[in-house]
């Protein structure tokens, strides 16, 4: 009875015009928001973390895509407007899909351009309190999201978190 009643349903659906369709699957499609994160690494290996406003946790430069908005220019964009440096990305995201929170955060991996003044890495928007450079072996409490990143990065080998203690159990720390 329920593969009658199913059938029934696709061939009712299939004679629905194209936009209708395409607004149905919309509507019934689980909704995820789309952020950008740069991991900004200096020739030395120190990575750039900023502390934010409403954390207390220490994280990184980044936010969500505008509408449309290709991943890499909404990362790169975030950056500059969070700590006026412009950033040069190096490679392949990694991709970190958050079932529970409903998020998908594409991390990449940046240097500083070439011209940037590093000794002008400062907050310049609201949301931004303080920024620091950390070794690996010496990463402040992250904010999980910046962990489970860090670790996204690691595991597709394009960053060494040697001394680090983070491993992919501790980047989902109880919250």
């Amino acid at each position: 009875m329920i593969d009658q009643v199913q059938r029934l349903l696709l061939r009712v659906f299939r004679l629905l015009p194209r936009r209708v369709r395409r607004w149905l699957v919309r509507a019934g499609t689980p909704k995820f928001t789309v952020g950008s994160i740069c991991i900004v690494q200096r020739r030395d290996g120190a990575i750039l973390l900023v502390r934010h406003s409403y954390v207390s946790r220490w994280g990184t430069p980044g936010g969500l895509a505008k509408r449309r908005e290709p991943a890499d220019v909404a990362a790169a964009r975030e950056t500059f407007e969070e700590v006026n440096l412009p950033v040069e990305l190096i490679g392949e995201p990694s991709v970190v899909v958050e079932a529970v929170p409903r998020r998908v955060d594409v991390v990449f991996l940046a240097r500083p351009a070439l011209d940037a003044p590093l000794d002008d890495v400062r907050p310049s928007s609201p949301e931004i309190v303080a920024t620091a450079w950390f070794l690996p072996h010496e990463l402040p409490e992250l904010q999980p999201e910046t962990a489970t990143a860090l670790v996204a990065l690691s595991r597709s080998g394009r960053i060494d978190l040697s001394g680090s203690g983070l491993t992919p159990s501790s980047a989902h720390p109880t919250r």
